[in-house]
C-alpha cells in the first residue's frame, strides 16, 4: 500500500487538533487520494494501524498547561479507564438502580445520564468515618458515600460536567475545575440497631497535569489537601450543625460557608484559586 507522506502527517495533525476518537484508517485512506503525482511512501497496513491506534488514544486538552508523570490527566483523556472487581462491585452498589436517579426519588432512575456500565470509580478520600468517591462517566458524575445499611446511602444524582448537556470531561479553562461544593451523608446501624448519622462537605473537580497539589480551605479554620488522581480531585471534612437561621425546624443546620480551592504546581506554587465558592445540591444543569 502506497500513501503520501506529506498528507499522512497533516491528517494525523488533525487528529490531535480535533481532540476527539477518531477513525484512524478513515484517515489513512482520506491520505491516499490525490497522492498520484507526489512522492510516495510505501508502509504496511500493520504499520499504520498500529501507529494510528497510539495516536487515537491520545487528545489535545483545551486549558491544558503542563504534563505529570504520566503525561495525562482527565481534561486530557477521551475515555475512561476500566474499573477494578472492586471498584465496579463498588460503583453497583452506589447505583442499585442500574444508573442515576431523581434528586427527590431514589427509585426513579433518569436513563438519559447514563448506565452503570459507564461509570468509573475516579478518586476516593477516606478518612477515620468512612469514604466518599467520585464517581463518573464521560458526560458527568455522581457521589458515592456508602453506609450501612445500605438502603439509607444518599441517592446516586447525576451532574454534567460542565453543567449542561451532553457534558465535557476535558474542557475547562485554567488549571482547576470546581464541579461540586456540597454535602454527603453516611449512616450506621450500631449495635442497639439505633442508626446515626454524621454529614460531611465536600468538593469535587478537575485539574491539568501540572498540579501536584489541591487546597480546600473550609472558611472555619480548617485546611484539607484533596485525594488526586489522573486529574481528578476530593476532599471532604465533617460537617458541623448550627442552629437554623429562621429558628424553624429542623432546628440545626449544616454551617456551609464559600470554600476557597487553590491549586499548587511543582514548586508549591499557585497556579489557581477559585475564591469564594458557594454550596449547592448535586444535579445542576440537568433540570431534575
Amino acid at each position: 500500500m502506497t500513501l503520501d507522506e506529506q498528507r499522512i502527517s497533516a491528517e494525523l495533525r488533525r487528529m490531535a487538533d480535533e481532540a476527539r476518537p477518531v477513525d484512524a484508517l478513515a484517515y489513512a485512506a482520506r491520505a491516499r487520494a490525490g497522492s498520484t503525482r507526489r512522492r510516495r511512501l510505501s508502509l504496511s497496513v500493520a504499520g499504520l494501524a498500529a501507529a494510528a491506534s497510539v495516536i487515537a488514544a491520545v487528545t489535545v486538552a483545551t486549558g491544558a498547561t503542563g504534563t505529570g508523570p504520566d503525561g495525562v490527566t482527565a481534561a486530557e483523556v477521551d475515555r475512561l479507564p476500566d474499573n477494578t472487581p472492586e471498584q465496579a462491585r463498588a460503583v453497583r452498589a452506589c447505583m442499585p438502580q442500574g444508573g442515576p436517579v431523581h434528586s427527590m426519588d431514589g427509585r426513579r432512575r433518569i436513563p438519559e445520564h447514563g448506565a452503570v456500565e459507564d461509570f468509573r470509580l475516579l478518586v476516593e478520600y477516606r478518612d477515620e468515618g468512612g469514604s466518599t468517591a467520585l464517581v463518573g462517566s464521560r458526560a458527568g458524575f455522581v457521589l458515592c458515600t456508602p453506609s450501612t445499611p445500605e438502603e439509607l446511602a444518599e441517592r446516586a444524582v447525576f451532574t454534567y460536567w460542565g453543567f449542561k448537556a451532553p457534558g465535557n470531561m476535558r474542557g475547562f479553562p485554567g488549571a482547576l475545575q470546581v464541579d461540586a461544593y456540597t454535602s454527603q451523608s453516611r449512616y450506621e446501624e450500631g449495635q442497639d440497631k439505633a442508626t446515626r448519622d454524621q454529614t460531611y462537605r465536600v468538593v469535587v473537580g478537575r485539574v491539568t497535569a501540572d498540579v501536584r497539589r489541591v487546597e480546600i480551605d473550609w472558611a472555619d479554620g480548617r485546611r484539607t489537601d484533596a485525594r488526586i488522581a489522573d486529574g481528578f480531585f476530593i476532599a471532604r471534612v465533617l460537617g458541623k450543625p448550627v442552629p437554623s437561621p429562621d429558628g424553624g425546624k429542623p432546628s440545626t443546620v449544616l454551617d456551609s460557608p464559600p470554600v476557597t480551592v487553590t491549586a499548587y504546581g511543582p514548586q508549591n506554587q499557585v497556579l489557581e484559586q477559585v475564591t469564594d465558592e458557594a454550596y449547592g445540591p448535586l444535579g445542576r444543569g440537568t433540570g431534575y
